[in-house]
């Protein structure tokens, strides 16, 4: 079961899927100081307009509002819904899923599975997210609202492979499902297909149609020469004075470019060409989203770069159309295919915004900000809101010492390159070997708080290089016997990595350099002076996503976890990002 259980340790379900669809208020609340705003104040915009990793994402206008919805992978509750008035100032407005299905294969961790790429449309007065689980096929949820509550997951398509739905009702109503195919599951990729949808949506019908099958296109001209059309996926079906355009993003997620297919019939033959791609910027892999026309009719796209540990960061881009065909992006020399803008005047937009960002600091005053997410489902009395008010307490769940295999880490995106993010916690274990504190987590990672030995809380820093992998860990004890109650820090600033070149050509050169996060690690006894831990930490991603940022509480593989009497707590007053 999802969401904080009843008890001393827990709120019930009910009660914790409503503080989530609530947010807390100071956590929601626009903040004169963050870490990255995109809205530069004179009209203009700098992208990422999404700073953290929003993966995959895809948009919809309802009225005067942008709605958008990203791939969550093993994070729970999954599917941020995030709302817009402008395309550029973005809040957190909720979550589809407050459980990942089946909810008992995905109690623990299931990296690199889980959900991915899904696709939101409003139909008939409901919103829909059709979304993938590469193990299990495509799921639909339906709302009213989009803040919640949802359905509960139906399942549409059974196929084992099938990856990034994209639903699309033709002007007589029959309506379509898209879909790609991920080879490590169906044994093929590369391939664009559609099956039927029923009346009501929620079932694939009948056989499926090939749309695009990469391996036989010809060559697409990129501003680094001809290009097999390769990893093509991510597809998304429009209609447009009487073209079927099917946008499809190739090349690989981080060298790749956004192809755009069309065709005079859904069942086509298409034609293809590149839109957008890297150019003369240094935006890499400049591909897979969703093109939005505002209510005065200018069109844009929403689309990821992957940044390595920052994820794949949602870039902005203006839209235009010459012979039929989409420009996305800068078209400096006139050829059609456009480049990213690192710099851009704002979608008209009827009202103004105030300059946003998504929620990140959190006071704990009640209500859990919509920017956390577990590691998997959680179970029923992970965390408290009550127990301590103005706090979170989250009890010490019993699992692996490696972080990698367990769910319940409490983390959120890394808001910008450069941040600071700092906890209080008071520590209250009962079992030796109970562990918190405040992690930057990804295949690598690193950890400072308290650690309960035989003769009492000690003060540590933890490394684990290779946690994917199974390394074990590097635990530097700073002091053997430290307080229960200490502030800990962590300050991050983007670093390059050298990369060895990809697998094929040609490529452009930013595949050669990597991203990720320098990390200083310290602490403090009083909230006012903080030191400083070993050398700097350098995150590297999870599978598939980012580098993370949270805090846990933790009790030996083994513990009684199901009894009040052996393993204890950690309460954190406040968790606050700064520039």
């Amino acid at each position: 079961m999802a969401g904080f259980g009843r008890g001393p340790l827990g709120l019930g379900l009910v009660a914790a899927a409503a503080l989530l669809a609530a947010s807390a208020s100071a956590a929601d609340a626009p903040k004169t100081e963050r870490a990255w705003l995109p809205d530069l104040g004179d009209g203009t915009y700098r992208n990422p307009v999404l700073a953290g990793d929003y993966s995959d994402p895809d948009a919809i206008r309802v009225g005067d509002a942008y709605y958008l919805v990203s791939s969550s992978f093993t994070n729970v509750p999954g599917l941020p819904i995030l709302k817009s008035t402008d395309l550029v100032n973005w809040t957190i407005i909720g979550h589809a899923l407050t459980a990942i299905t089946p909810q008992a294969h995905h109690a623990t961790p299931r990296r690199g599975g889980g959900v991915w790429a899904p696709a939101i449309r409003h139909r008939n007065g409901e919103f829909l997210i059709y979304y993938p689980d590469p193990d299990f096929g495509v799921f639909l949820v339906k709302a009213k609202d989009p803040a919640g509550p949802w359905s509960k997951p139906v399942l549409v398509d059974d196929r084992r492979g099938v990856i990034d739905p994209a639903p699309f009702w033709d002007d007589d109503g029959r309506g379509w499902l898209v879909t790609a195919f991920a080879r490590s599951r169906a044994g093929f990729a590369n391939v664009i297909t559609a099956r039927r949808l029923n009346k009501a949506g929620d079932q694939a019908i009948g056989e499926a149609i090939t749309l695009v099958e990469g391996d036989k296109q010809p060559k697409v001209a990129t501003s680094r020469g001809p290009f097999p059309w390769m990893t093509t996926e991510g597809p998304k079906l429009y209609k447009r004075d009487g073209w079927y355009y099917l946008f499809v993003p190739s090349g690989s997620v981080k060298g790749g470019w956004q192809g755009v297919f069309r065709s005079r019939r859904l069942e086509g033959p298409y034609e293809g060409r590149n839109v957008l791609d890297q150019g003369a910027t240094e935006v890499n892999g400049p591909h897979q989203g969703a093109w939005v026309t505002t209510p005065t009719g200018e069109d844009w796209f929403l689309h990821f770069q992957d940044a390595d540990s920052y994820g794949r960061r949602v870039w902005l881009q203006p839209m235009a159309w010459k012979d039929g065909w989409p420009i996305i992006g800068e078209d400096k020399d006139g050829d059609g295919i456009g480049q990213p803008v690192l710099v851009h005047r704002k979608p008209a937009s009827k009202s103004s915004s105030p300059r946003l960002a998504p929620q990140d600091s959190d006071d704990f005053d009640g209500a859990l900000s919509l920017a956390w997410q577990w590691n998997a489902n959680p179970a029923n009395d992970w965390a408290d809101l009550k127990a301590a008010p103005g706090k979170l307490r989250l009890k010490s769940i019993s699992s692996p010492e490696n972080l990698w295999e367990t769910g319940a880490l409490l983390t959120q995106k890394l808001p910008a390159e450069r941040f600071t993010a700092t906890t209080k916690l008071d520590f209250a274990p009962k079992a030796v070997g109970e562990r918190a504190g405040l992690v930057v987590f990804g295949a690598d990672y690193a950890w400072i708080g308290l650690q309960n030995t035989a003769n009492g809380p000690a003060l540590v820093r933890v490394d684990r290089t290779g946690a994917d992998k199974f390394q074990p860990e590097r635990v530097e004890v700073i002091e053997a016997k430290a307080p229960t109650a200490v502030w800990l820090r962590m300050t991050a600033e983007p670093v390059v990595v050298a990369d060895p070149p990809p697998d094929f050509s040609p490529y452009w050169p930013s595949m050669l350099r990597s991203m990720h996060a320098k990390v200083t690690l310290s602490y403090s006894t009083d909230g006012k002076t903080f030191t400083s831990v070993g050398a700097p930490f350098v995150s590297r991603p999870g599978r598939w996503v980012g580098s993370q940022v949270g805090i846990f509480a933790q009790a030996p593989a083994g513990t009684a976890s199901n009894s009040s009497t052996r393993i204890g707590w950690t309460d954190f007053d406040g968790f606050w990002v700064t520039p």
